[in-house]
């Protein structure tokens, strides 16, 4: 059951790029705002366009493009801060917007790379990948990093001895997030071994770590 809103019930506009002028909805916690979005997002056509949730209290916004493919989160403030996410498959949209009812734009901080210029996100994934490892200086962040990685698409080997990133995944699915992970591993010096036969070709095998074992703990 979802946390109650305290206090509720909290307010939220959706607007669309279609025109709409903007839909208000009270929700006493996270689940009734998300069924309530889900059907305006549902109602609009999901290939074109923008879907904006504003919550006027928190002063943020989340807004879905699919017609771009990309998400952006806007907070208010001095000064204001807005981030842009690049979106390869269309049911990640909704589970954003989830994340956003719950815990707001500090929500998304796990939910994929993000960048403060949307150029960024003209650039090619492995570029993209390569420039979102750099962000990562220290090993505690960079094991965090690989551990949400890890935890939207991973499993532990059954032998215990492997961890799979990319699990069933080919190589076209999630380039961004591969160059990422292939550059912080090299920079945690965790050690990546040849994928048994079999298995799909996306898939990136390493040898289990302490280290990597404990930062994924939280997501299994």
């Amino acid at each position: 059951m979802a946390r109650p809103y305290d206090p509720a019930p909290r307010r939220f506009v959706f607007t669309a790029g279609d025109g709409d002028g903007g839909h208000e909805v009270s929700a006493g916690d996270p689940q009734e705002a998300y069924t309530a979005f889900s059907a305006f997002f549902r109602d609009r056509d999901r290939d074109s366009g923008t879907c904006t949730i504003r919550d006027e209290r928190a002063g943020q916004s989340l807004v879905l493009s699919p017609g771009q493919g990309m998400i952006s989160r806007i907070a208010d403030g001095d000064p204001p801060r807005s981030e842009h996410l690049r979106v390869d498959r269309r049911n990640r949209y909704l589970p954003g917007a989830m994340l956003f009812f719950e815990n707001g734009y500090a929500g998304l901080d796990h939910f994929g790379q993000w960048f403060p210029d949307p150029a960024d996100l003209d650039a090619s994934p492995e570029a993209r990948g390569a420039a979102r490892a750099a962000a990562f200086t220290t090993e505690a962040t960079a094991f965090e990093e690989v551990a949400r990685i890890w935890g939207d698409s991973g499993i532990v080997d059954p032998s215990d001895r492997f961890y799979v990133f990319f699990d069933g995944d080919g190589l076209d699915d999630d380039r961004a997030e591969r160059a990422e992970l292939l550059a912080l591993i090299a920079f945690l010096g965790i050690e990546r071994v040849g994928a048994p036969a079999g298995a799909a070709d996306g898939e990136v095998w390493v040898l289990a770590d302490p280290r990597l074992a404990g930062a994924c703990a939280r997501w299994a």
